[in-house]
C-alpha cells in the first residue's frame, strides 16, 4: 500500500490535532497527527484499555521526513521516559502495557518501564527477514516487553492459543488425545509461550504490506490484542507508524486511537484503514485460531470445516 500526493491530501482531511482536553468518543477512531507529547497532556484520564508502543528503536533510521539517531542507552531511557511519562494518566487501573524494542533498546525499556508499572516478560518473536553479518549473529529477533498498571488486568489464555502439528500423536482406543485429526495431518492448539515463532514480516506480496520502514505483521498485534484486551476496550497506539494497531483492531471489534506526528504516514493509516471495509482478513489467523508458519492449506481445511458445522 503506497500513498500518491493526492490521496495524502485526501486522506489528510480525515486526521486531527488535540488542542484541550479530549473525551473518550472524541479520539475513538481517530488519527492523531501530533508530537507524542503534546498529544498525550490531552487524552482523557483513565481511558487506555491497552497501550501499544513501538517507539524508534535505538538505532540511526529515517522515517520520510523524520530521522532518529542512536544514542547511549541511558541517552534512550530518557528519551523514552519523556514520553511514557506522560502516557501513564491515560491508563486504566486495569490497562495492560506492550512496548517494542530490539537488544541495544531493552534495557532502557525494562528501566522505564519499572520505574511506573508492573513489568510481566518480555516476548522475543523471530523477525526471518534481516541481513547476514561477517563478523557477528544476524540478528533475527525482536522484544517486546509486556507490563501492567496492576495486578487486576485482563490476560485470554485461550483465545491466543496455536495450532501446531503434532509431533507425537497419542491416542485412546484408537481416537486423538488432545488433538485433531485432519487430511493435512494431526494438529494441536497448544499454550502461548513468550519465544513466537509464527510470524512472517509483512512482504511485498502481502495485502497489509505498506511503505513503512518498521512495520510490524498484524498476526503479531492480533495475539496482543486478543490476549489483553475484550471487545470494545480501547487500544492506544502511541507510536502509530503504518497504522497496524488501529487496523487489527478495527478487524477486532476494538475501539482504537493512534498518534502518528508524520502527515504522510497518518494518512497512510487513515487509507489503510478505509481498506479494511473491503476484508477483515489477519494472515495466519484462520477461522478464530492462531497458526504455525506454512500450514495454509491446513488452515483452509479448518475453517471450511467450521463454516460447515464441523468440529
Amino acid at each position: 500500500m503506497t500513498l500518491s500526493a493526492a490521496e495524502v491530501r485526501r486522506f489528510s482531511t480525515d486526521i486531527t490535532t488535540l488542542k484541550a482536553p479530549s473525551s473518550v468518543d472524541a479520539i475513538a477512531g481517530r488519527t492523531i497527527c501530533q508530537d507524542i507529547i503534546h498529544a498525550a497532556k490531552y487524552l482523557p484520564a483513565r481511558s487506555v484499555d491497552l497501550l501499544f508502543i513501538d517507539p524508534p528503536y535505538n538505532i540511526d533510521k529515517e522515517f520520510h521526513a523524520e530521522s532518529f539517531r542512536a544514542r547511549s542507552s541511558a541517552g534512550y531511557a530518557e528519551y523514552m521516559g519523556s514520553w511514557f511519562r506522560a502516557l501513564v494518566p491515560s491508563l486504566r487501573r486495569t490497562a495492560s502495557i506492550y512496548v517494542c524494542g530490539d537488544w541495544r533498546s531493552s534495557a532502557a525499556i525494562y528501566d522505564v518501564l519499572s520505574r511506573h508499572v508492573i513489568v510481566r516478560s518480555r516476548i522475543t518473536w523471530e523477525r526471518e527477514k534481516g541481513r547476514g553479518a561477517k563478523a557477528n549473529w544476524k540478528n533475527a529477533s525482536e522484544d517486546i516487553w509486556f507490563a501492567t498498571v496492576s495486578d487486576n488486568y485482563a490476560f485470554n489464555t485461550d483465545a491466543v492459543k496455536i495450532m501446531r502439528r503434532v509431533i507425537a500423536p497419542y491416542t485412546e482406543n484408537g481416537k486423538p488425545k488432545d488433538w485433531e485429526r485432519t487430511a493435512h495431518g494431526g494438529f494441536r492448539r497448544t499454550h502461548a509461550s513468550n519465544l513466537w515463532t509464527d510470524l512472517t514480516v509483512p512482504y511485498w506480496s502481502m495485502p497489509e504490506n505498506t511503505e513503512h520502514p518498521t512495520q510490524k505483521p498484524e498476526k503479531l498485534l492480533a495475539k496482543i490484542m486478543l490476549a489483553s484486551s475484550n471487545e470494545g476496550d480501547m487500544v492506544l497506539d502511541a507510536f502509530a507508524g503504518s497504522g497496524t494497531a488501529a487496523a487489527v483492531a478495527k478487524k477486532l471489534g476494538r475501539r482504537y486511537c493512534s498518534i502518528e506526528k508524520d502527515e504522510r504516514y497518518a494518512a497512510l493509516i487513515e487509507k489503510r484503514l478505509a481498506g479494511i471495509e473491503r476484508g477483515d482478513r489477519i494472515q495466519g489467523y484462520e477461522g478464530g485460531v492462531f497458526w504455525e508458519r506454512n500450514s495454509i492449506a491446513a488452515q483452509e481445511a479448518f475453517a471450511q470445516r467450521r463454516t460447515h458445522g464441523h468440529r
